[in-house]
Parts: C-alpha cells; sequence; structure tokens
C-alpha cells in the first residue's frame, strides 16, 4: 500500500466485498469508517448509524410549514410539539395563495422577478401587462379642487402644453382670467358687505325710533309695567330700549363686521406663499414668476 516515497498514501474500502485501495478515500461522518468512491454514501454501504441523520420534513395541513422528524423521537409527539407551539393556521393563505397579476384572464403569479408597479395606478403587475394601455390603467388621482383657482391653473397648462401657441400667449391668458376671477370676488364680497351695512343701518334707526317712543310712553304711563324690547338678530329680550341699543353695537355690529373682513387665502402655486386679496396674489405671479404658475 502507497509507494517508496508515500507509504501512507491510500487506504482500502471498509466494505468486504470491495476493498479497493483509493487514494483519495472517503471517512463516513457517521461510523467512521473508510471508503471508496463507489461506497461512500449512507445507502451504499449500509451504514448501522445513518438514522441519526436522516432529515425527514412533513409539511403540516393546517399551517404549510415543514415539520422536521426527530429520527429517535415519536413521529406522533414531535407532530404534536408543532401544534402546541408554533402552528399557525394563518399563514397556509400565505404559502398556498400566491400573489397573481390582478388583470382578467392573466395567471401569471407575481414573485420578485417579474413584478411591475405601475406609476400610475400604484398595482403590480406582470410583465406582459406592465403598460398602461394593457391593463386598462385608469390613470393618476385627479388633483385635489379644494384650490378656488385649480380650474384656471388646469387650462392655462393645457394652452401652455398647445405647440401652435407662444409661451407669452398663454401667460397672458391666464392672467386675464385669473384677475378676472379675483375681480368677481371681490365684488362679490363688496356687496355682501354693503349689503349688511345697509341692514345694520336700518335696524339701528328702527331701534332708536323706538327708544325714542319708549321714552315718551315711559311720562305717559308711571305706574304701569314697562314693555319688553326683544333683539331682532338673537332673540334676546330687554327692558329698555337704550339696552338694546348698546347691546346690539357691542355684540351683533362687531361680530357681522369680523365675519365681513373674515377672507380666505390664496396660496401662489409655485412658491406657497399666501395672499388675502386675489388681485394681490395675480400681481405677485406676473412680479416674481414672469406671469406663469407652471412649477
Amino acid at each position: 500500500m502507497g509507494t517508496p516515497e508515500f507509504p501512507d498514501l491510500g487506504k482500502h474500502c471498509s466494505v468486504e466485498d470491495c476493498k479497493q485501495i483509493d487514494f483519495l478515500p472517503f471517512t463516513c461522518d457517521r461510523c467512521r469508517l473508510v471508503f471508496c468512491l463507489e461506497h461512500r454514501s449512507y445507502i451504499k454501504h449500509s451504514c448501522p448509524k445513518a438514522d441519526k441523520k436522516d432529515v425527514t420534513v412533513v409539511i403540516c395541513p393546517l399551517c404549510a410549514k415543514g415539520v422536521h422528524l426527530i429520527p429517535d423521537e415519536d413521529p406522533n409527539i414531535t407532530w404534536e410539539t408543532h401544534v402546541n407551539t408554533e402552528c399557525d393556521p394563518s399563514n397556509y393563505d400565505k404559502v398556498t395563495k400566491k400573489k397573481k397579476c390582478p388583470v382578467p384572464g392573466c395567471r401569471e403569479v407575481l414573485t420578485f422577478s417579474n413584478t411591475i408597479k405601475c406609476r400610475d395606478c400604484t398595482i403590480d403587475h406582470c410583465l406582459k401587462h406592465r403598460f398602461g394601455p394593457d391593463h386598462n390603467c385608469p390613470g393618476p388621482k385627479k388633483p385635489d379642487s379644494g384650490f378656488p383657482f385649480m380650474g384656471l391653473l388646469s387650462r392655462s397648462r393645457k394652452e401652455e402644453s398647445k405647440p401652435n401657441r407662444a409661451p407669452a400667449t398663454s401667460s397672458t391668458n391666464w392672467a386675464t382670467s385669473f384677475r378676472n376671477a379675483a375681480s368677481t370676488v371681490r365684488a362679490t364680497a363688496e356687496a355682501s358687505m354693503t349689503k349688511l351695512s345697509s341692514e345694520l343701518s336700518q335696524k339701528w334707526q328702527i331701534a332708536r325710533d323706538g327708544a325714542g317712543l319708549s321714552g315718551s310712553s315711559s311720562s305717559s304711563s308711571n305706574g304701569s309695567t314697562a314693555q319688553v324690547e326683544e333683539c331682532p338678530q338673537c332673540g334676546a329680550k330687554f327692558s329698555s330700549v337704550t339696552t338694546l341699543v348698546e347691546h346690539v353695537e357691542k355684540v351683533h355690529e362687531r361680530n357681522n363686521q369680523s365675519r365681513v373682513f373674515k377672507m380666505s387665502i390664496d396660496v401662489c402655486p409655485r412658491c406657497s406663499k399666501g395672499f388675502c386679496d386675489p388681485v394681490a396674489l395675480v400681481e405677485h405671479v406676473e412680479r416674481d414668476h414672469c406671469g406663469t404658475s407652471k412649477a
């Protein structure tokens, strides 16, 4: 066995019917015997300790997880331990029901390598239906219409996108439309303030006339019961007209003025600067942003 230069080189196979010398022998990790290439596996040399290395996995029908059966343990005990400790039935749907492409008629299972998220509808699709027309994409969500002049901005952007018009013309049209809308808002607010002021003046005059009549009638009726005055706006009752007049001046007139001058703040679509007056917003856009609202 071996050579004069390497006397310990090579070993004989431990199988009785083989005994072949092998210069690159294999040592079994269970029985620690030496075998040739042909008899290196557990089955080929009938290893008596191979059961301890046996790996048997049973798929649980409840949670779809693999249960490793221990060689020296009863399988029923191993199964009962799994059911009582780590079995989770909610995991069954995650394992068995794979995510598929939402396009009707497509059965492609979505995996890490073939999943594309549409940037418009943000829904995962397969590679075949990744484009919008292929999966009938509804498009991106519409912008919030809370901004009072969003319609004017959208119309100006459409006009700017047309090739047959110059940018200066579209900018001028946008500014003109914006100024007209702002003037309409201001005119409406001024008309409301004028109407409210006239109503307050009429009620104030009625209250003063009632105060004069009350003064003259009080001198004629000395022992009679005083007349109860009622506020025409809130219905509050007062013993004298003077008190009613003071109540109207302190409460209703002040509240009406604060309600009249409470106006909404419009925001510049480019620099997010707020303006109480829409006309001032238009002038700001024309002066600081060259008359365009495009970011």
